[in-house]
Protein backbone atom coordinates (compact mmCIF):
# COMPACT_ATOMS: atom_id res chain seq x y z
CA UNK A 1 0.00 0.00 0.00
CA UNK A 2 1.38 3.37 -1.01
CA UNK A 3 1.33 6.31 1.37
CA UNK A 4 3.17 9.52 2.23
CA UNK A 5 4.95 9.93 5.51
CA UNK A 6 8.34 9.77 7.15
CA UNK A 7 11.23 7.37 6.57
CA UNK A 8 12.72 8.71 9.80
CA UNK A 9 12.81 12.02 11.68
CA UNK A 10 13.14 14.86 9.18
CA UNK A 11 12.96 12.54 6.16
CA UNK A 12 9.60 12.71 4.34
CA UNK A 13 9.05 10.03 1.72
CA UNK A 14 6.60 7.96 -0.25
CA UNK A 15 6.33 4.59 1.47
CA UNK A 16 5.19 1.12 0.49
CA UNK A 17 3.76 -0.31 3.73
CA UNK A 18 1.64 -3.39 4.39
CA UNK A 19 -2.03 -2.94 3.56
CA UNK A 20 -4.28 -2.46 6.63
CA UNK A 21 -6.16 -5.49 7.92
CA UNK A 22 -9.83 -5.20 8.83
CA UNK A 23 -10.82 -6.73 12.17
CA UNK A 24 -14.42 -7.77 12.96
CA UNK A 25 -15.28 -4.37 14.48
CA UNK A 26 -13.27 -2.27 12.05
CA UNK A 27 -13.42 -0.63 8.62
CA UNK A 28 -11.03 0.12 5.78
CA UNK A 29 -11.39 3.53 4.16
CA UNK A 30 -10.25 5.03 0.85
CA UNK A 31 -9.65 8.76 1.34
CA UNK A 32 -11.46 11.21 -0.92
CA UNK A 33 -10.41 14.51 0.70
CA UNK A 34 -7.64 14.89 3.27
CA UNK A 35 -6.22 17.85 5.17
CA UNK A 36 -2.70 18.62 6.34
CA UNK A 37 -2.17 19.60 9.97
CA UNK A 38 0.75 21.23 11.76
CA UNK A 39 0.75 18.11 13.97
CA UNK A 40 1.76 16.11 10.89
CA UNK A 41 4.84 18.27 10.39
CA UNK A 42 5.50 18.18 14.14
CA UNK A 43 5.61 14.38 13.98
CA UNK A 44 7.83 14.56 10.91
CA UNK A 45 10.37 16.60 12.85
CA UNK A 46 10.39 14.28 15.86
CA UNK A 47 7.86 16.01 18.10
CA UNK A 48 6.15 12.74 19.00
CA UNK A 49 9.05 10.32 19.10
CA UNK A 50 11.41 8.59 16.74
CA UNK A 51 9.03 7.02 14.20
CA UNK A 52 10.30 5.13 11.16
CA UNK A 53 8.46 4.22 7.94
CA UNK A 54 5.27 5.81 9.28
CA UNK A 55 2.47 7.05 6.99
CA UNK A 56 1.24 10.37 8.34
CA UNK A 57 -2.14 12.10 8.39
CA UNK A 58 -5.20 12.16 10.65
CA UNK A 59 -7.83 14.29 8.87
CA UNK A 60 -9.93 12.60 6.21
CA UNK A 61 -13.26 12.15 4.50
CA UNK A 62 -13.48 8.84 2.67
CA UNK A 63 -15.41 5.94 1.23
CA UNK A 64 -15.77 2.64 3.03
CA UNK A 65 -14.17 -0.21 1.06
CA UNK A 66 -14.45 -3.00 3.66
CA UNK A 67 -16.16 -3.57 7.00
CA UNK A 68 -15.71 -6.24 9.64
CA UNK A 69 -18.25 -8.97 10.27
CA UNK A 70 -19.61 -7.26 13.42
CA UNK A 71 -20.04 -3.76 11.93
CA UNK A 72 -23.73 -2.79 11.65
CA UNK A 73 -23.87 0.95 10.83
CA UNK A 74 -21.75 1.04 7.68
CA UNK A 75 -21.23 -0.83 4.44
CA UNK A 76 -18.89 -0.54 1.46
CA UNK A 77 -19.61 2.55 -0.62
CA UNK A 78 -20.68 4.78 2.29
CA UNK A 79 -19.15 8.25 2.42
CA UNK A 80 -17.86 8.78 5.95
CA UNK A 81 -16.33 11.41 8.21
CA UNK A 82 -13.33 10.10 10.17
CA UNK A 83 -12.57 11.73 13.55
CA UNK A 84 -8.90 12.30 14.25
CA UNK A 85 -9.37 10.60 17.61
CA UNK A 86 -10.71 7.05 17.43
CA UNK A 87 -10.84 5.65 20.97
CA UNK A 88 -10.82 2.04 22.02
CA UNK A 89 -14.24 2.12 23.65
CA UNK A 90 -13.53 -1.10 25.51
CA UNK A 91 -10.64 0.41 27.48
CA UNK A 92 -11.44 0.65 31.22
CA UNK A 93 -10.04 4.20 31.49
CA UNK A 94 -12.85 5.55 29.28
CA UNK A 95 -15.39 4.62 31.95
CA UNK A 96 -13.93 7.01 34.51
CA UNK A 97 -12.60 10.07 32.68
CA UNK A 98 -13.98 13.35 31.40
CA UNK A 99 -12.37 12.83 28.01
CA UNK A 100 -11.97 9.64 26.01
CA UNK A 101 -8.71 10.98 24.55
CA UNK A 102 -6.61 8.88 26.93
CA UNK A 103 -8.12 5.42 26.50
CA UNK A 104 -4.94 3.39 26.97
CA UNK A 105 -2.52 6.10 28.05
CA UNK A 106 -1.66 9.74 27.32
CA UNK A 107 -3.43 10.74 24.08
CA UNK A 108 -3.62 7.08 23.13
CA UNK A 109 -7.01 7.59 21.45
CA UNK A 110 -5.15 9.59 18.81
CA UNK A 111 -4.26 6.37 16.96
CA UNK A 112 -3.21 8.13 13.74
CA UNK A 113 -0.43 10.03 15.49
CA UNK A 114 1.98 7.12 15.54
CA UNK A 115 0.54 3.88 16.87
CA UNK A 116 -0.44 2.97 13.30
CA UNK A 117 -0.28 4.34 9.76
CA UNK A 118 -2.34 7.45 9.10
CA UNK A 119 -4.73 8.63 6.41
CA UNK A 120 -2.19 9.79 3.79
CA UNK A 121 -2.54 6.36 2.22
CA UNK A 122 -4.39 4.59 -0.56
CA UNK A 123 -6.35 2.83 2.20
CA UNK A 124 -6.38 3.26 5.97
CA UNK A 125 -7.77 1.46 8.99
CA UNK A 126 -10.39 2.69 11.49
CA UNK A 127 -10.87 0.73 14.70
CA UNK A 128 -14.36 0.07 16.10
CA UNK A 129 -16.07 1.62 13.10
CA UNK A 130 -19.60 1.78 14.52
CA UNK A 131 -18.38 4.05 17.33
CA UNK A 132 -15.72 5.96 15.41
CA UNK A 133 -17.22 6.84 12.02
CA UNK A 134 -19.99 9.22 11.01
CA UNK A 135 -21.92 9.28 7.76
CA UNK A 136 -21.44 12.38 5.61
CA UNK A 137 -24.88 13.99 5.98
CA UNK A 138 -26.98 15.87 3.44
CA UNK A 139 -26.43 19.60 3.45
CA UNK A 140 -22.78 19.37 4.52
CA UNK A 141 -20.01 19.56 1.94
CA UNK A 142 -16.98 17.25 2.19
CA UNK A 143 -14.83 20.33 2.79
CA UNK A 144 -16.99 21.45 5.73
CA UNK A 145 -17.09 17.95 7.18
CA UNK A 146 -13.32 17.61 6.88
CA UNK A 147 -12.84 20.62 9.13
CA UNK A 148 -14.85 18.98 11.94
CA UNK A 149 -12.57 15.98 12.42
CA UNK A 150 -9.77 17.89 14.17
CA UNK A 151 -9.81 21.67 13.70
CA UNK A 152 -13.40 22.21 14.83
CA UNK A 153 -13.35 19.40 17.38
CA UNK A 154 -10.13 20.67 18.96
CA UNK A 155 -11.09 24.35 18.83
CA UNK A 156 -14.48 23.67 20.37
CA UNK A 157 -12.85 21.57 23.09
CA UNK A 158 -11.06 24.75 24.12
CA UNK A 159 -14.46 26.40 24.44
CA UNK A 160 -15.71 23.44 26.49
CA UNK A 161 -12.68 23.54 28.79
CA UNK A 162 -13.09 27.30 29.29
CA UNK A 163 -16.81 26.92 30.05
CA UNK A 164 -17.61 30.09 28.15
CA UNK A 165 -20.92 31.69 29.10
CA UNK A 166 -23.18 34.54 28.03
CA UNK A 167 -21.37 37.87 27.86
CA UNK A 168 -17.93 36.55 28.83
CA UNK A 169 -14.91 38.47 27.63
CA UNK A 170 -12.81 35.89 25.83
CA UNK A 171 -9.28 35.97 24.44
CA UNK A 172 -8.15 33.44 21.82
CA UNK A 173 -4.36 33.35 21.57
CA UNK A 174 -3.31 32.12 18.14
CA UNK A 175 -5.72 32.31 15.23
CA UNK A 176 -4.48 29.52 13.03
CA UNK A 177 -7.16 27.03 12.00
CA UNK A 178 -7.71 25.63 15.52
CA UNK A 179 -7.80 29.09 17.08
CA UNK A 180 -10.27 30.30 14.46
CA UNK A 181 -12.54 27.38 15.26
CA UNK A 182 -12.25 28.16 18.98
CA UNK A 183 -13.20 31.71 18.23
CA UNK A 184 -16.30 30.64 16.29
CA UNK A 185 -17.26 28.29 19.12
CA UNK A 186 -16.92 31.09 21.66
CA UNK A 187 -19.33 33.19 19.62
CA UNK A 188 -21.84 30.32 19.39
CA UNK A 189 -21.57 29.82 23.17
CA UNK A 190 -22.62 33.45 23.76
CA UNK A 191 -19.35 35.25 24.46
CA UNK A 192 -19.55 39.03 24.52
CA UNK A 193 -16.24 40.61 23.64
CA UNK A 194 -13.93 38.25 21.73
CA UNK A 195 -10.31 39.33 21.43
CA UNK A 196 -8.20 37.49 18.86
CA UNK A 197 -4.40 37.49 19.08
CA UNK A 198 -2.77 37.11 15.67
CA UNK A 199 -0.98 38.86 12.84
CA UNK A 200 -1.67 37.00 9.59
CA UNK A 201 -4.04 38.95 7.37
CA UNK A 202 -6.03 35.97 6.01
CA UNK A 203 -6.57 34.68 9.56
CA UNK A 204 -7.63 38.11 10.79
CA UNK A 205 -10.20 38.37 8.00
CA UNK A 206 -11.72 35.00 8.92
CA UNK A 207 -11.58 35.82 12.64
CA UNK A 208 -13.76 38.86 12.06
CA UNK A 209 -16.26 36.76 10.10
CA UNK A 210 -16.45 34.32 13.01
CA UNK A 211 -17.16 37.06 15.55
CA UNK A 212 -13.89 38.60 16.75
CA UNK A 213 -14.57 42.07 18.13
CA UNK A 214 -10.93 43.04 18.61
CA UNK A 215 -7.58 42.02 17.10
CA UNK A 216 -4.30 42.50 18.93
CA UNK A 217 -0.73 41.75 17.83
CA UNK A 218 2.32 40.71 19.80
CA UNK A 219 4.22 43.09 17.53
CA UNK A 220 2.54 46.00 19.32
CA UNK A 221 3.67 45.07 22.82
CA UNK A 222 3.06 42.46 25.50
CA UNK A 223 -0.29 40.85 24.70
CA UNK A 224 -1.21 40.44 28.37
CA UNK A 225 -0.66 44.14 29.04
CA UNK A 226 -2.77 45.00 25.99
CA UNK A 227 -5.64 42.77 27.13
CA UNK A 228 -5.54 44.07 30.72
CA UNK A 229 -5.59 47.67 29.49
CA UNK A 230 -8.44 47.24 27.01
CA UNK A 231 -10.60 45.17 29.40
CA UNK A 232 -9.75 47.18 32.53
CA UNK A 233 -8.55 44.19 34.47
CA UNK A 234 -8.37 41.12 32.27
CA UNK A 235 -10.43 38.56 30.40
CA UNK A 236 -12.92 36.12 31.90
CA UNK A 237 -11.75 33.24 29.74
CA UNK A 238 -8.53 32.69 27.75
CA UNK A 239 -8.02 29.95 25.18
CA UNK A 240 -4.41 29.15 24.24
CA UNK A 241 -4.34 27.86 20.65
CA UNK A 242 -0.76 28.70 19.80
CA UNK A 243 2.48 29.99 21.20
CA UNK A 244 5.20 28.88 23.60
CA UNK A 245 6.05 28.87 27.29
CA UNK A 246 6.03 32.67 27.38
CA UNK A 247 2.51 32.62 25.90
CA UNK A 248 1.37 30.37 28.74
CA UNK A 249 2.62 32.89 31.30
CA UNK A 250 0.91 35.73 29.43
CA UNK A 251 -2.37 33.79 29.42
CA UNK A 252 -2.29 33.43 33.20
CA UNK A 253 -1.43 37.11 33.58
CA UNK A 254 -4.28 38.37 31.35
CA UNK A 255 -6.96 36.29 33.07
CA UNK A 256 -8.92 38.05 35.80
CA UNK A 257 -9.73 36.52 39.18
CA UNK A 258 -12.28 33.67 38.99
CA UNK A 259 -11.37 33.22 35.32
CA UNK A 260 -10.29 30.19 33.33
CA UNK A 261 -7.31 29.43 31.10
CA UNK A 262 -7.99 26.62 28.62
CA UNK A 263 -5.07 25.19 26.66
CA UNK A 264 -5.42 23.26 23.38
CA UNK A 265 -1.92 24.08 22.16
CA UNK A 266 0.86 21.53 21.73
CA UNK A 267 3.89 22.85 23.58
CA UNK A 268 7.30 21.53 22.67
CA UNK A 269 8.56 18.80 24.98
CA UNK A 270 11.67 20.87 25.67
CA UNK A 271 9.69 23.77 27.17
CA UNK A 272 9.05 24.39 30.86
CA UNK A 273 5.71 25.90 31.80
CA UNK A 274 5.63 28.20 34.79
CA UNK A 275 4.79 31.69 35.99
CA UNK A 276 5.43 34.06 38.91
CA UNK A 277 3.21 33.23 41.88
CA UNK A 278 1.71 36.74 41.91
CA UNK A 279 0.10 36.11 38.50
CA UNK A 280 -1.93 33.39 40.20
CA UNK A 281 -2.65 35.57 43.21
CA UNK A 282 -0.07 33.55 45.18
CA UNK A 283 -2.45 30.63 44.66
CA UNK A 284 -5.55 32.50 45.90
CA UNK A 285 -6.92 34.02 42.66
CA UNK A 286 -9.29 31.16 41.75
CA UNK A 287 -7.87 31.10 38.24
CA UNK A 288 -8.50 27.65 36.78
CA UNK A 289 -5.90 26.21 34.40
CA UNK A 290 -7.11 23.42 32.15
CA UNK A 291 -5.75 21.66 29.11
CA UNK A 292 -6.39 18.60 27.08
CA UNK A 293 -6.82 16.84 23.77
CA UNK A 294 -10.25 16.75 22.15
CA UNK A 295 -12.58 13.80 22.73
CA UNK A 296 -13.17 11.39 19.86
CA UNK A 297 -15.89 9.19 18.49
CA UNK A 298 -18.84 9.38 16.13
CA UNK A 299 -21.33 11.16 18.37
CA UNK A 300 -19.10 14.19 18.86
CA UNK A 301 -18.55 14.58 15.14
CA UNK A 302 -22.28 14.14 14.45
CA UNK A 303 -23.03 17.02 16.81
CA UNK A 304 -20.49 19.25 15.07
CA UNK A 305 -21.98 18.32 11.70
CA UNK A 306 -25.41 19.29 13.07
CA UNK A 307 -24.11 22.81 13.76
CA UNK A 308 -23.10 23.08 10.11
CA UNK A 309 -26.45 21.71 8.90
CA UNK A 310 -28.26 24.31 11.01
CA UNK A 311 -26.19 27.13 9.51
CA UNK A 312 -24.50 28.04 12.81
CA UNK A 313 -21.00 27.92 11.36
CA UNK A 314 -19.15 27.30 8.10
CA UNK A 315 -15.77 25.81 9.02
CA UNK A 316 -14.66 25.65 5.38
CA UNK A 317 -13.77 29.36 5.61
CA UNK A 318 -10.44 28.29 7.10
CA UNK A 319 -9.44 26.37 3.96
CA UNK A 320 -6.91 28.52 2.12
CA UNK A 321 -5.25 26.09 -0.33
CA UNK A 322 -6.63 23.21 -2.40
CA UNK A 323 -4.56 20.58 -4.16
CA UNK A 324 -5.83 18.12 -6.76
CA UNK A 325 -4.55 14.56 -6.75
CA UNK A 326 -3.11 12.18 -4.16
CA UNK A 327 0.32 12.75 -5.70
CA UNK A 328 0.30 16.41 -4.59
CA UNK A 329 0.68 15.39 -0.92
CA UNK A 330 4.41 16.26 -0.75
CA UNK A 331 3.67 19.77 -2.00
CA UNK A 332 0.82 20.22 0.49
CA UNK A 333 2.89 18.95 3.42
CA UNK A 334 5.77 21.23 2.48
CA UNK A 335 3.38 24.19 2.37
CA UNK A 336 2.15 23.44 5.88
CA UNK A 337 5.72 23.01 7.08
CA UNK A 338 6.85 26.34 5.63
CA UNK A 339 3.75 28.25 6.85
CA UNK A 340 3.68 30.92 4.17
CA UNK A 341 1.93 34.20 5.07
CA UNK A 342 -1.18 33.33 3.04
CA UNK A 343 -1.63 29.90 4.64
CA UNK A 344 -4.47 28.87 6.92
CA UNK A 345 -5.36 25.27 6.04
CA UNK A 346 -4.48 23.14 2.99
CA UNK A 347 -6.53 20.19 1.72
CA UNK A 348 -5.92 17.54 -0.93
CA UNK A 349 -8.56 15.98 -3.16
CA UNK A 350 -7.68 12.35 -3.83
CA UNK A 351 -9.37 12.25 -7.24
CA UNK A 352 -6.80 9.86 -8.63
CA UNK A 353 -7.50 7.04 -6.14
CA UNK A 354 -10.05 4.30 -6.86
Amino acid sequence: MRGYGMRSIGSPAWLENPAPVCGPLDAIIRPTVIAICSSDTHILHGGFGDHKDLILGHEAIGVVTEVGSLVTRFRPGDSVVVPCSTPNWLAPAIQSTFSNAHDEGLMASFKFIGSKDGVFAERFHVNQADANLALLPAGVTPEQALMTVDMMSTGYHGVELAEIGFGDTVVVIGIGPVGLMALSGAAIRGAGRIIAVGTRKPCIEVAKKYGATDIISYKEGDIADQVIAMTKGGADKVIIAGGNQETFTQAVKMTREMGTIANINFFDHSETLGFPAMLWGVGMANKDIRGGFCPGGARRIEKLLALIQAGRVDPSLIISHKFRGFNTLPEAVELMDSKTPDLIKPIVYCDDLD
